[in-house]
């Protein structure tokens, strides 16, 4: 099989992938489709992923501030749902765009390998966490708004391509939701949108700050010290650590924003 060198970084996850814009649904859901029937190549899947590492680093744990989300492990699904969402017009993602077409990307095939390569990466077990503030809020909201779709754990749904959001960064998963909240997801399951609306900045951060702390099954865990052996020569960036957790600092000033969001 042809090799095919995808250069995607892939900032293509958060919690919900319903279709919104007919004739967009409708071209997504062509190329889902095709792709996710194909059996993926991992030898291309992560030769793909060489420059998903540039952002999401080699293991695919992104950063515990959210910028970039943690992809490791993600639902096969789910991003091939996402890059024919993104490839059709139906998710608005200006900086994945233009590494997502056709000429850049591949075709449906490319999905499905650079999607595999993904799904087998073990997830980190430190994954950036909120502020604590009210868990039992938290988890009060959460098994009533989203356990049916997302799962009692955050395990997400292969055939309906709901996301895997165990394990995902507080940040990253608050901001998605904002936008799903807000209209500028344009790709969010019409019905989330509607179960959301009467949520408010505490509902939010409390919600959220319990999904992030929803952890993956001890199999699907990297090991301590693990790193990616497919990038050996890999130039892991000493200040920009993976996420092993904040100073005493770091907590103190991010609860303070937390609580000027919540109120």
């Amino acid at each position: 099989m042809r090799i095919i060198k995808i250069s995607t970084a892939l900032c293509i996850f958060a919690f919900s992938s319903g279709i919104s814009h007919a004739a967009e649904s409708d071209e997504a859901m062509k190329e889902y489709d095709q792709a996710i029937t194909l059996k993926p190549d991992l030898a291309n899947g992560r030769i793909a992923f060489e420059s998903c590492a540039v952002c999401h680093g080699p293991e695919g744990w992104g950063n515990e501030e959210g910028t970039y989300p943690q992809i490791a492990g993600q639902l096969a699904s789910v991003t091939i749902k996402q890059l024919a969402d993104i490839r059709a017009g139906n998710r608005s993602n200006p900086m994945m765009t233009p590494f997502s077409s056709m000429r850049a990307l591949g075709g449906p095939q490319a999905m499905a390998d650079v999607a595999a390569y993904i799904a087998q990466l073990p997830m980190t077990p430190h994954n950036g966490i909120g502020p604590g503030m009210d868990l039992a809020s938290g988890e009060r909201l959460y098994k009533d708004n989203c356990v049916d779709c997302h799962g009692e754990n955050g395990e997400g749904d292969v055939k309906k391509h709901i996301p895997l959001i165990q394990g995902q960064h507080f940040n990253y998963l608050e901001r998605q939701f904002r936008w799903i909240s807000d209209g500028r997801r344009r790709n969010a399951d019409e019905e989330m949108v509607k179960q959301i609306k009467g949520f408010w900045g505490r509902d939010i951060i409390d919600v959220m700050d319990y999904t992030s702390r929803l952890q993956p099954p001890k199999e699907k865990l990297a090991e301590p010290g693990w790193q990616n052996p497919d990038f050996p020569n890999y130039v892991r960036n000493p200040t920009r650590s993976p996420s092993t957790g904040w100073d005493n600092r770091d907590i103190s000033d991010r609860k303070s924003r937390w609580r000027q969001r919540r109120d």
